[in-house]
């Protein structure tokens, strides 16, 4: 399945994560039964930031996933394309300084950034190779590139059970906390359209990224790629 494939056409996804944005934090969380926290712990240490450098958080919206950096004495830029997820960001987290972006036209220099990172972000963009030639653009020689997504899960029961939560009820769950409960079934449809661990690494490597590797997290559901751009 492709992006046109998807329910809400590509045009539409900024709009419609302006208006999930005010409860995006609490949504996530419930959605995925307090797992986040995990997950964005598993994201910082993958980065492994280190006091002065410059990292790219790409698809940050409201901040949340960019405070651990800055917390560890790094210069992190959170970017985004959605225009209320900023203006929530803002609102939240003053001290970071937030910036409207495109994945797939940064508005950095080439060889910017020690490191970059993009968490539930990279299938929401309509060329994934574009992207991903965008993050090796602006990371400098030797910086690292880290994924997280959803992905699939490794063991079949838990694949056939994540599948149905996905379809059924995400969507109901949905309904009684978010502020668009559509957005999330486009959310479930993305998920279900996402590439495996391994075709994603191939995609990696394709674009010239380096030491690709990757780590499941609760069963698959989700996963981190790490690479580096040589």
């Amino acid at each position: 399945m492709t992006r046109a494939d998807l329910t809400k056409a590509p045009t539409d996804v900024a709009a419609m994560f302006d208006g999930v944005a005010q409860r995006y934090d609490i949504t996530n969380d419930v959605l995925a039964l307090g797992q986040t926290r995990i997950w964005r712990r598993a994201v910082v240490a993958a980065v492994d930031p280190k006091p002065g450098e410059l990292i790219l958080d790409l698809a940050a919206g409201t901040g949340t996933s960019s405070v651990p950096f800055a917390d560890a004495g790094a210069h992190v830029i959170p970017t985004d394309f959605s225009l209320g997820m900023l203006r929530v960001g803002r609102q939240r987290q003053p001290r970071l300084p937030f910036v409207a972006g495109d994945g797939l036209h940064l508005p950095y220099r080439d060889a910017s950034f020690d490191a970059a990172t993009i968490s539930f972000g990279l299938r929401n963009l309509s060329d994934r190779a574009a992207g991903l030639a965008e993050f090796r653009r602006v990371l400098k020689p030797g910086g690292r590139l880290v994924v997280c997504e959803f992905s699939h899960p490794t063991v079949a029961p838990l694949r056939t059970l994540y599948t149905e939560y996905l379809m059924r009820a995400l969507p109901a769950v949905a309904t009684k906390v978010a502020s668009n409960p559509e957005a999330y079934v486009y959310l479930a449809e993305s998920i279900r359209a996402w590439p495996a661990q391994a075709e994603l690494a191939d995609e990696m490597l394709a674009c010239g990224l380096v030491e690709v590797q990757w780590r499941n997290l609760t069963g698959g559901i989700v996963a981190i790629h790490r690479a580096v751009n040589p």
